[in-house]
């Protein structure tokens, strides 16, 4: 039970913090930036892998979770477990946030400014290359389990950073679920809940191959 509150609390502090930062900034005239988003979200995914990674794993994200499971790293009740506990700390992160500033419209949701091809092929590609550093860094020598936090922290940021203008870098669709169920923003939903989970899902058969000796076996 542990393992799963863990989950929950690392997923409401991720979108806390995260979707905070993109409607702090709107509220107040831009004052973060998209740096100061990007940053906030390789920040807090950091800060989280330290805090539980140990106890959980600190997936703090439904595809992250999947992905562990095609590697038959996790069992199929604990993954479900994880993926309900992932969703319900995005969405009191997200209610907690619409309490706080009513008059957001979208609490910092995810939404495409490209095609919806276009959108999906960047989640997707986005979400593959998270998993593979997730599965490179995860396990293995202790300078590597000790540096994981930065590696992983520090993917995010890169992509929130080159992709955030484009489709929201979502990554995540406990992310995107939060806010777009309590803003009621949900059209362009199903494409962050399937591309990121395709993404993460596709990793695994690239990472088994460069790592035959490693970390995915």
């Amino acid at each position: 039970m542990r393992r799963y509150i863990a989950e929950m609390m690392g997923t409401f502090f991720l979108v806390f913090a995260g979707t905070g930062a993109i409607i702090a900034n709107d509220i107040f005239g831009g004052s973060i930036g998209h740096v100061g988003i990007s940053l906030t979200f390789g920040l807090v995914v950091m800060a989280v892998i330290y805090v539980i990674g140990d106890l959980s794993g600190a997936h703090i994200n439904p595809a992250v979770s999947l992905g562990f499971y095609m590697l038959r790293r996790s069992q199929l009740k604990d993954t479900v477990m994880y993926v309900l506990s992932q969703c319900v700390g995005a969405i009191l992160a997200s209610v907690l946030l619409c309490d706080v500033f009513p008059t957001h419209e979208g609490l910092g949701g995810t939404l495409p400014s490209v095609s919806m091809g276009g959108a999906f092929v960047y989640e997707y590609l986005m979400t593959f290359l998270l998993m593979l550093v997730i599965l490179s860094v995860a396990t293995g020598a202790k300078e590597k389990g000790l540096m994981a936090g930065v590696a992983i922290g520090g993917t995010v940021a890169l992509e929130a950073l080159f992709a955030g203008p484009v489709t929201g870098a979502s990554m995540n669709p406990a992310r995107s679920l939060g806010p777009a169920l309590v803003s009621g923003e949900l059209g362009h939903l199903w494409l962050y809940l399937t591309a990121p989970m395709l993404g993460a899902i596709s990793a695994v058969p690239l990472c088994r191959y460069l790592h035959i000796q490693g970390c995915c076996q």
